[in-house]
């Protein structure tokens, strides 16, 4: 057994802890946005994640937001996601493409 296997036992591979980015989900309209719902599969478990973007004078702005909210199943995480998403809009417009993420 060599050294690389050894670390590896101890430590966990290098690929184990980076988490998978999960199929997009459908894009939705909400009050002049679209929201893209990608959770993060981490394991077993999936990660709120997504994307918001709006379109302005023809530029269109994305923000991506990550939670720590997990989920058992992918459906859970997309609603959940949807919803936060929503939550952002409502609370940050479009002050949220000053930063790019949210």
């Amino acid at each position: 057994m060599g050294l690389s296997e050894v670390f590896g036992k101890l430590f966990g591979s290098a690929k184990s802890g980076v988490p998978e980015t999960a199929e997009a989900a459908d894009a939705i309209e909400y009050e002049g946005y679209t929201i893209v719902a990608a959770p993060i599969k981490e394991g077993s478990q999936y990660k709120t994640a997504g994307s918001i973007s709006l379109e302005v004078e023809g530029d269109v702005r994305t923000a991506q937001f990550i939670r720590a909210d997990n989920h058992a199943d992918r459906q859970s995480a997309v609603t959940h996601s949807e919803g936060k998403a929503r939550q952002i809009i409502d609370e940050q417009g479009e002050k949220m493409f000053a930063r790019g993420h949210v």
